[in-house]
């Protein structure tokens, strides 16, 4: 049986549609009556108030109501009223005034956000090369991101593309496309990146840097090629050059060495001799002063012997020997030791080559040399 027939047994109300009151088109209809008598200009003026201030009570409580907010546990809360900064909420519900007197911003500060950039750069020996790169961030400071930076997305793409250029300008293109050195050049990006964005207050933490790919364009290739073995000649010609002077430096500071060492030898060698004659002068003057005849006498002969001892040529006079006719003889020492050294050098060279024949001429020579003696 339906709920809605006379008997009303049914009824999930427990009661007749109709009974204790008007049913719900009556009532809506009531409700525009109300409503119609209220904006019409000659209503009652009880009633019509009544119901304008019901309605602004409800729509008052419908904005206060629109006040409630709820943070969740990776966002923060930015509350400005007017424009003002006024508090930071964190993760939970709060209230604050409705639009227009406050505004709230939520920020969220623990999701990664991930920008992917392209870019062509030349590295420090000459090649140039295209980049694939993504840098991931947060914003980890939200007043900074909404306050100190007018766009920070703007801003890290500008700041991630510098600091790559920097980074692979001061690198080489085998550092660059070998796989064990991007780490570094990565680190180096990261560090960079990060160190701007603070000057900058950005409120941004960069978290990875990742350097995806590396190409060099085709229309570079024959260029890069001739770069390069520019480069390779210019470093063979240096080294080269570095190979002479290593080659010729030690030289010349070795004899330079050699020059002073003899220059401080040979001035000890006359200072020495100086000092010496200067002593032997003043012993002889010593000398002299105690006993001077026996001094000068001593000092003639010395200096006579010294002379003839330097003499090669000895005259001997007759009148000191006994002989009568006072004939003096002429020896000439020189001429003989010459003879005499001549022949024993013949004696030396022939020996070896003759073996035991050639001394009976030895024998010859020998006596020949003292019978002109």
């Amino acid at each position: 049986m339906a709920w809605n027939q006379p008997s009303g047994q049914n009824n999930p109300w427990g009661r007749r549609p109709g009974q204790n009151g008007p049913d719900l088109d009556e009532r809506v209809k009531s409700w525009q009556r109300k409503l119609e008598s209220l904006l019409r200009p000659g209503g009652r003026g009880g009633e019509s108030g009544s119901l304008l201030l019901t309605v602004a009570l409800v729509a008052l409580a419908l904005w206060l109501a629109s006040g409630f907010f709820q943070v969740k546990a990776a966002e923060r809360g930015v509350i400005l009223r007017f424009g003002k900064l006024v508090d930071v909420k964190n993760q939970g519900w709060g209230w604050r005034w409705p639009c227009p007197i406050e505004t709230l911003t939520k920020v969220s500060v623990a999701s990664v956000n991930s920008s992917d950039y392209k870019s062509r750069v030349l590295t420090s020996d000459v090649n140039l090369v295209d980049l694939h790169f993504a840098v991931q961030y947060q914003f980890t400071d939200p007043i900074k991101k909404l306050f100190r930076v007018r766009d920070p997305e703007a801003s890290l793409s500008e700041v991630s593309e510098s600091a790559i250029r920097e980074i692979v300008g001061r690198s080489v293109l085998d550092e660059v496309l070998v796989g064990a050195t991007r780490p570094q050049i990565t680190r180096r990006t990261k560090e960079l990146i990060q160190r701007t964005l603070d000057y900058y207050n950005a409120g941004i933490t960069v978290t990875t840097v990742n350097l995806t790919d590396v190409q060099v364009p085709e229309a570079v290739i024959p260029s890069q090629r001739d770069a390069n073995k520019a480069l390779a000649d210019q470093e063979r010609f240096i080294k080269e050059a570095q190979a002479y002077s290593n080659s010729i430096i030690p030289v010349a500071q070795g004899a330079a060495a050699r020059m002073q060492q003899d220059a401080q030898a040979y001035k000890a060698q006359v200072t020495a001799l100086a000092e010496g004659q200067a002593s032997r002068f003043s012993q002889l003057l010593e000398a002299y002063t105690q006993a001077p005849d026996v001094t000068r006498r001593r000092l003639y002969m010395d200096t006579i012997e010294n002379v003839l001892a330097r003499a090669h040529k000895v005259l001997v006079d007759s009148k000191a020997g006994g002989t009568a006719g006072g004939n003096m003889f002429y020896l000439p020492l020189d001429k003989l030791l010459e003879k005499s050294t001549r022949g024993e050098s013949e004696q030396t060279s022939e020996s070896p080559s003759a073996g035991g024949q050639k001394e009976p001429d030895s024998v010859t020579v020998e006596a020949r040399g003292r019978g002109e003696r």
